[in-house]
């Protein structure tokens, strides 16, 4: 899977949110300031030749959607970065985010229980892992 510049990643978060949409509603979505409708229909045009997202006729336009899932764009992500900066130790990661911002073990075990329970920030279950 390729890795998309910050500018992609942007567009398809709001693709992953919205599901399936024209360039207006991504536009519409992201903070000011908007960029123009050009650009953003660029981006979303790269998207689809990287094989993140797909389009269907709508009326004169487009609705665009996403085909790749967040949760493996996201898997593939976090192992680019345990593996180019952590050699490959997802202990050393942790170790690194828990010194870096000043994490207690009661705030590091609430984690550990939510991940066990499926329920962690990104919806992290047993699966992913």
């Amino acid at each position: 899977m390729k890795q998309l510049t910050k500018a992609e990643e942007e567009v398809m978060q709001q693709l992953w949110q919205l599901e399936k949409c024209n360039v207006a509603a991504i536009i519409e979505q992201l903070p000011e300031p908007k960029p123009a409708y050009n650009t953003v229909s660029t981006i979303v045009r790269i998207l689809e030749s990287k094989g993140f997202v797909g389009h269907e006729k709508e009326g004169k336009g487009y609705l665009y959607f996403p085909i790749v899932k967040k949760s493996d764009y996201s898997n593939q992500s976090i192992n680019k970065l345990v593996d180019g900066y952590f050699q490959g130790s997802f202990k050393s990661m942790v170790s690194f985010f828990m010194k870096k911002n000043d994490m207690s073990l009661s705030e590091l075990e609430s984690i550990m229980q939510d991940i066990k329970k499926g329920s962690g920030p990104e919806g992290i279950n047993k699966k992913n892992n």
